[in-house]
């Protein structure tokens, strides 16, 4: 969640023309996250929870794409772009975590 409070605040600075592009695809991406994790929790079998969490880090990935031309397009430097590449990455360790602890779950 604390990815997406920063991700609306740096998108929020971002020209006004990109609302409906980069704009638009950063915050569905990092909304994708945690809505994907709540719905393969809620789903069967651990077989489903775990896709919905492989979705949820292809959409981090996307996200952290999308950081990358944020910066290349200079619509936010290094330095701002820092925060959200912490919490990406450690939003990251967290859901590679659960998938492996679910793996094992699943191989036991």
């Amino acid at each position: 969640m604390q990815l997406i409070q920063e991700t609306y605040g740096l998108s929020e600075q971002f020209p006004k023309r990109e609302m409906y592009g980069l704009v638009a695809q950063m915050r569905r991406a990092v909304i994708s996250i945690p809505a994907n994790i709540a719905e393969g929790q809620e789903r069967g079998t651990t077989r489903d929870f775990l896709r919905f969490l492989s979705i949820a880090a292809g959409s981090l990935r996307e996200l952290q794409t999308y950081l990358d031309v944020s910066q290349l397009l200079k619509y936010a430097t290094e330095l701002r772009l820092k925060r959200s590449r912490e919490l990406g990455d450690e939003t990251g360790r967290m859901l590679s975590g659960l998938r492996d602890a679910l793996r094992r779950k699943t191989a036991s």
